[in-house]
């Protein structure tokens, strides 16, 4: 029987790089997109179809800032599909974007430029806001949406004859210093993006620890700095037609920057491909690119407290419970 796949935040960059990698490395696979709307949804599949028009491509609709809809999206996946082989939890945002150029021409100043350009670290923020649920919305989209939609998916991925995947992207922006378990949401600072990357890594490696007697495995991915509409939102389009450049020439010194979507993919890809069994639950999968445009995978060892991710998947399953006291017209 044909694989299933589901991937979020389908419509563009790296997931939409990755559905067309995922059917070239194997065109028997049953594709699912899943994006915030139909519209988006349907001229996502065209897309895919003209280029794999043999292809099994199916839609759901989710946002996963809506905690309604991903319970909506997950009892339709649940009615369609009688198991899922890999979910790519990829879906996440980062609204309103600054760049501190301060502290970017102090890191030039002291030598920790390259540094800060590959991880963001100092020179990024993010001005965050409540969602209709009531939560941040920058931990409900790139975290939680996707937490609650494994757990209401857990019967399709548990205990199956061959194991199920999570493959959540991650980024070199998460660290523990812009994440506090008392403010798990990063409602009182700055850096929800990089929080709720922090979070993201957590709660994988929590995953593996519950759920790899019952055959499913997660891991995490960064696809490095990648050229997409998130990031073109950062600065505006004249500085980016001047920066391009310089970033194409910085790639020979920093290996993070994939700059393409397709590049960025890399590591999604070589995951789709192993056994994951044979996979370390502490290590982050960097995609890279080389000066002269190889692409590879880079493993490195998180930077997680085990005792941190148990305490915030303890948190997380206190805020599903009362969102599905909320929506228990939902429910199965």
């Amino acid at each position: 029987m044909e694989r299933v796949v589901l991937v979020t935040g389908a419509s563009g960059g790296v997931g939409l790089a990755l559905c067309q990698r995922l059917l070239e490395e194997d065109g028997r696979i049953h594709l699912c997109i899943a994006c915030r709307n139909e519209q988006k949804s349907e001229a996502t599949r065209d897309l895919i179809l003209a280029a794999h028009p043999a292809a099994q491509v199916s839609t759901v609709e989710v946002d996963l800032g809506n905690l309604a809809s991903v319970l909506r999206a997950a009892r339709e996946l649940r009615c369609r599909f009688q198991r899922l082989d890999f979910i790519f939890l990829n879906a996440g945002i980062m609204p309103n974007p600054h760049v501190n150029f301060k502290a970017l021409w102090h890191g030039l100043l002291t030598g920790k430029v390259l540094h800060m350009l590959t991880t963001a670290e100092g020179i990024m923020t993010q001005t965050d806001r409540l969602n209709g649920d009531g939560l941040q919305e920058v931990f409900a989209t790139n975290l939680f949406g996707h937490f609650m939609l494994v757990r209401q998916l857990q019967s399709l991925l548990c205990s199956n004859e061959k194991p199920s995947r999570l493959i959540w992207t991650s980024s070199s922006n998460a660290r523990e210093s812009a994440f506090s378990l008392s403010d798990y949401q990063h409602a009182k600072g700055q850096e929800s993006y990089s929080s709720s990357k922090y979070a993201t890594d957590l709660t994988s490696v929590v995953l593996n620890r519950k759920f790899n007697g019952q055959g499913l495995y997660s891991s995490v991915v960064c696809p490095g700095l990648v050229m997409s509409n998130m990031t073109y939102r950062i600065l505006p389009v004249f500085l980016w037609m001047l920066l391009m450049p310089i970033m194409w020439l910085i790639r020979f010194f920093a290996k993070t920057y994939t700059l393409t979507p397709y590049n960025g993919a890399e590591a999604h890809v070589w995951l789709f491909k192993q056994k994951p069994e044979y996979l370390d639950s502490l290590v982050k999968y960097h995609s890279c690119t080389s000066g002269l445009g190889r692409c590879y995978v880079e493993p490195r060892k998180m930077d997680v407290d085990e005792d941190t991710a148990e305490k915030l998947y303890q948190k997380l399953l206190e805020l599903e419970e009362q969102t599905l006291e909320k929506y228990r017209d939902l429910l199965d």
